[in-house]
């Protein structure tokens, strides 16, 4: 019985292990795929650097097209049907092949000498820019040379330039814009009439300037000037072209301009990409986006905004696995969203295909960017269930939501992703819907309140008894809270009259510590809620980071040092001051950040981004001001002249960081010894155990 039950398993068994087996295997597979040897970042709406889900999975590479092998490739182009061109520059031919390693072809083995640029037309014609031949050749589908390019007749070129093509593109029309080795003046805009029309320079880079090589210019002698080094525009690095002709380049060293979108008229339409530090190349999108590489190995991804949506890759540290790089110089993209990236160095490319989370994101992209804003919802809600945190959906989110005039969503959003402009927007939006219902009902309470208090002060002026004659004596509180109360009014007087306020400090017995410290109290209260409880347009901490005692000890600590110095510095200066006099105006200086700072914090909740200068008047007018009254009473507690002042208060400033400095070093020994110790228990526990 026994037998037989087994024997009558071994078809069930025939059957299940084979995909027991296949499961296991799919499974492997997956793990495999998920388990990448590089990290995929992403910038938050704090412009920081953080981790998400896997964007792209090496899944393929080529190091040749049949027997054909790669030799110091230098660039690539990708056709709509994933036919691969390679400048094969080693080699001094195009190779042409698919993913899948079939030779389809080989162009210009007779003619090229160093091919470093490719670029194929949708008519199937091939351009290549070859260095070392000083030329631009084109050649047919069939590989038949059509037409040589050499250098522009016209003396607009510039007859000491030399012509030596290293990138090209080509539009609809058959116009080359070509970067050329050492040409500063741009990119080379050539028409095919004619046999090669010279039309001019296209999308110039700026040259930079610092304020130091501004003023030596200015005061310098043309013989001195001749002799700095010159201030020239940087060449661009890489350049390519999208479905909509227009213009993407690449410039190493032009800071947040390293990234440009270029229009018709050469005008930027990207302002402040995020920086990549060597770009070496780039390519468009077919989702109205842009890859940038650079030769560390790593590859950025932006909006059509010039947003960064992540940055994955990486250097290759020898052991040649798949995701990292040695020396990038090309990158392409096929109709599909598969990135190639060629690695000169290891002579093959490294083929990348989108994961469904970036898949999602590349349908809401393509979705917003045509106008279909509540269909690029869906994608984007599919998104953040994935990853609630990741930014670059939120800020879509909520200008999909802006779109459809849903302010309130689209400033949820625009919080949620820290979009201070997005955010602005539906703010505006808000407030106009609530001024239009409420602002007659506003100013209609301002008038009857406003008649009301006019009426009561005549009735106040009727009922009032006569003043008998020399008027009324009020004395000086002696004691208490009374007397707490007639110096904290006394700090209001300080700050509309600080000589005559600085007087009654230094004679008058005005100098006290009670006083000062609740304004410095005060003072440390209004800062902490005005810096994390403020409107979000006007914060500068990020959410859920809170640091009070922290801010408060420094504000504690930042006033006694300030008293000591300005101390130990009129001391020495003959000053008249005394310590608890200092301290007293120091405080009383703090009386206009105490007075304007609930202003400033109320207009930072109803105010939008361009409004903002007002909270920024009334700021300068909080530091002027109280700066000011630090300065009088300086001067006029230890009685001073302008010159004894301007000296003491640098001295003062000396001084306290010479202290700061002290404090920094003394910080610095004791966590060494407290280092140290902990390193001696450590030890001590371990051998005892």
């Amino acid at each position: 019985m026994r037998r037989h039950g087994f024997r009558g398993m071994l078809p069930l068994l025939r059957r299940a292990v084979p995909a027991a087996l296949l499961l296991c295997a799919l499974f492997c597979a997956a793990v495999c795929r998920a388990d990448t040897p590089y990290v995929t970042y992403t910038v938050n709406g704090y412009g920081e650097v953080q981790e998400t889900q896997s964007a792209y999975l090496a899944v393929d590479t080529v190091v040749g097209f049949g027997e054909e092998r790669l030799n110091k490739p230098d660039d690539l182009f990708i056709a709509e049907d994933g036919t691969i061109y390679v400048a094969d520059t080693k080699n001094r031919r195009i190779l042409i092949g698919t993913a899948a390693g079939e030779l389809k072809g080989i162009v210009g083995r007779d003619v090229l000498q160093s091919p470093r640029g490719v670029f194929v037309t949708k008519d199937g014609d091939i351009y290549v820019a070859d260095r070392d031949a000083e030329a631009v050749f084109q050649f047919s589908a069939d590989g038949e040379l059509k037409h040589t390019y050499t250098k522009p007749e016209s003396p607009l070129y510039g007859e000491s330039l030399s012509f030596l093509p290293l990138k090209l593109v080509v539009n609809d029309a058959g116009i080359l814009f070509v970067i050329c080795e050492s040409n500063t003046n741009g990119i080379v805009e050539i028409s095919p009439i004619d046999g090669g029309t010279f039309l001019g320079y296209f999308g110039t880079n700026y040259a930079s300037a610092d304020i130091r090589t501004i003023i030596y210019r200015a005061i310098l002698t043309e013989a001195q000037r001749a002799k700095m080094v010159s201030n020239i525009p940087a060449t661009p690095d890489n350049l390519a072209i999208d479905s909509r002709g227009l213009i993407y380049t690449v410039t190493r060293g032009d800071g947040m301009k390293t990234v440009k979108r270029l229009n018709i008229a050469g005008i930027n339409l990207i302002d402040g990409a995020e920086s990549v530090d060597i770009p070496s190349a780039i390519a468009a999108g077919s989702h109205h986006n842009v890859y940038v590489a650079d030769q560390k190995g790593f590859i950025y991804e932006y909006n059509s905004d010039g947003e960064l949506i992540f940055v994955f890759g990486g250097k290759d540290d020898g052991n040649n696995r798949a995701g990292l790089f040695t020396t990038v110089t090309a990158i392409g993209t096929d109709p599909q969203g598969r990135l190639y990236v060629l690695d000169s160095a290891l002579n093959m490319i490294q083929v990348f295909e989108p994961t469904e989370f970036t898949d999602l994101i590349h349908e809401a992209l393509e979705l917003y960017s045509v106008g279909r804003y509540t269909e690029s919802k869906e994608p984007l809600e599919k998104v953040l269930a994935m990853n609630s945190l990741f930014d670059v959906a939120n800020r879509a989110m909520g200008r999909a939501y802006y779109q459809e005039e849903n302010w309130t969503e689209a400033q949820r959003y625009a919080r949620l992703a820290k979009d201070r402009e997005g955010y602005s927007d539906a703010f505006w939006e808000i407030r106009n819907e609530w001024l239009k219902s409420w602002v007659p009902w506003v100013f209609g309470g301002i008038l009857v309140l406003a008649l009301m208090l006019k009426i009561a002060g005549i009735l106040r002026k009727k009922a009032a008894k006569p003043v008998p004659a020399g008027g009324i004596t009020r004395p000086a509180p002696s004691r208490g809270i009374a007397r707490l109360a007639d110096n904290l009014r006394y700090a209001f007087r300080y700050m509309r009259h600080p000589i005559d306020a600085s007087y009654g400090i230094a004679r008058e017995g005005r100098g006290n510590w009670a006083a000062p410290a609740v304004l410095l109290g005060i003072f440390i209260l209004e800062f902490l809620v005005n810096k994390y409880l403020c409107g979000f347009l006007q914060k500068t901490v990020q959410d859920g980071r809170y640091e009070i005692f922290r801010d408060a000890g420094i504000i504690l600590a930042g006033a006694a040092a300030l008293t000591l110095c300005n101390y130990l510095v009129c001391t020495i200066n003959d000053g008249e001051g005394r310590v608890k006099q200092i301290f007293t105006y120091i405080c009383y200086s703090l009386t206009p950040y105490i007075l304007l700072t609930p202003v400033s914090f109320l207009l930072s909740h109803v105010l939008t981004i361009n409004e903002q200068f007002l909270i920024t008047l009334v700021n300068l007018l909080v530091y002027g001001w109280t700066l000011v009254l630090l300065v009088l009473g300086i001067r006029e507690v230890n009685n001073y002249t302008a010159k004894e002042t301007a000296k003491v208060i640098f001295l003062t400033i000396f001084t306290a960081l010479i202290l700061a400095l002290i404090v920094f070093i003394i910080y610095v020994l004791w966590a060494q010894v407290f280092e140290f110790i902990s390193a001696l228990f450590g030890e001590a526990v371990y051998r005892i155990g």
